[in-house]
């Protein structure tokens, strides 16, 4: 016969087992929703995205593509130097966004267009997302701010 505190043991250990791999499930199932992925214009160009999927984006905003429509309809080309994603936004765009500028914009991906949810710019004029500063690196195109 075991003893009462081998057996004690045993079974504190399978509830914390069964316990951990509850709240990892629980964590899974209520992120599922919550993660962006981040995807510069060249990976959305070679292998688009579903439509339903929400993602982010980041380049630089392509010069003379920033078009205003009426109230806060905006469009404009995202590009990292390789390729080049029309992107619309209804909405108010941050002070510091402007043609040549890094963004880096949520939404999905429908008919060839970034329907962007969320637009997001640099707080300051150095600053730029590591995700854009390394996909502007993979193409070749990232430019130092002190240069």
């Amino acid at each position: 016969m075991r003893s009462l505190k081998k057996t004690r043991r045993i079974q504190v250990i399978a509830i914390a087992a069964i316990a951990l791999a509850g709240s990892t499930a629980l964590m899974g199932y209520a992120f599922r929703d919550g993660i962006n992925f981040f995807r510069s214009p060249s990976q959305i160009a070679e292998a688009p995205p579903p439509p339903n999927e929400v993602f982010r984006i980041g380049g630089l905003v392509e010069d003379g593509t920033l078009i205003r429509g009426e109230g806060t309809q905006v469009s404009f080309h995202v590009t990292d130097g390789g390729a080049s994603i029309p992107v619309t936004f209804d909405g108010i765009l941050p002070d510091l966004f402007g043609e040549g500028e890094g963004m880096v914009g949520t939404g999905r991906y429908v008919n060839a267009t970034f329907e962007a949810t969320e637009i997001l710019a640099r707080h300051d004029e150095t600053y730029m997302p590591k995700e854009v500063i390394e996909a502007l690196q993979a193409q070749g195109t990232y430019r130092a701010p002190d240069s």
